[in-house]
């Protein structure tokens, strides 16, 4: 699983960048992840691990951040790496159940948009567990879907569910084995539109048909949601924790 995980985000890159001009999403969630971090880690976060680091929008928010001296941006995918600015270092082409650090070297280890992706979170949260520092802290996001006015799910009418490897709630129970954690939901205003660009990324629209080549599947995707219309309501899931 992990290689078709790596294939569809090499397949994704220009994709997965213009969903994130058109919505600034991921690094809106990470500027939410870094400050629960930051709250929780008494504001200092001096080596961070961007687990998942994509394209790098999520590298750019950590590197940010006040006193933090070196983010490690680690991604699967070798494609997506080539895109992060790599003025905090070279980035790690590894998986994000085996981070490829030594025991406590980490203050932070952010799974911004990546841990409901492997199939199995307890291995990674095991992964952040030893690389974290016992002062250290982990932080995760997760999608729960989109939702109408309403509250009904986009999908409901439809003959498909938008369903990732591994869903919110594991991710947070694989973590809460681990650590001590805090969870939430966070709720953004989206458009039919850009539900649209979010499947337009192959690496997405394997939530909907995994077993399509990524061009037939982006076509899939776009012929599934061509009615949707108007605003909807998209929530993630964020959990951070502390060693126990």
């Amino acid at each position: 699983m992990k290689q078709v995980v790596r294939r569809n985000f090499d397949d994704s890159v220009s994709a997965y960048e213009a969903y994130e001009r058109r919505t600034g999403r991921f690094e809106t969630l990470a500027r939410l992840l870094d400050a629960e971090l930051r709250a929780n880690a008494g504001g200092q976060l001096g080596t961070v691990v961007d687990a998942g680091a994509g394209t790098g929008a999520s590298t750019r928010v950590f590197a940010a951040g006040e006193r933090t001296e070196r983010v490690v941006a680690v991604d699967v995918s070798r494609a997506m790496l080539r895109a992060v600015d790599t003025d905090q270092g070279q980035p790690v082409q590894a998986d994000i159940d085996r981070l490829p650090l030594a025991d406590g070297a980490a203050d932070a280890v952010a799974f911004t948009a990546s841990l409901f992706l492997v199939p199995d979170p307890a291995v990674a949260a095991r992964a952040a567990a030893r690389a974290l520092g016992p002062k250290g802290v982990v932080g995760a996001t997760a999608p729960r879907g989109w939702v109408t006015a309403a509250g009904e799910d986009i999908f409901a009418g439809l003959e498909r569910d938008s369903r990732s490897p591994t869903g919110a709630d594991e991710v947070r129970a694989a973590l809460g084995e681990e650590f001590e954690v805090t969870a939430g939901t966070w709720r953004f205003a989206t458009t039919a539109a850009d539900v649209r660009q979010f499947h337009a990324i192959p690496a997405m629209a394997a939530r909907l048909y995994p077993k399509l080549p990524p061009a037939a599947r982006v076509e899939r995707a776009r012929e599934l949601l061509d009615s949707l219309d108007g605003t909807v309501e998209q929530r993630w899931l964020w959990v951070v924790g502390t060693p126990r």
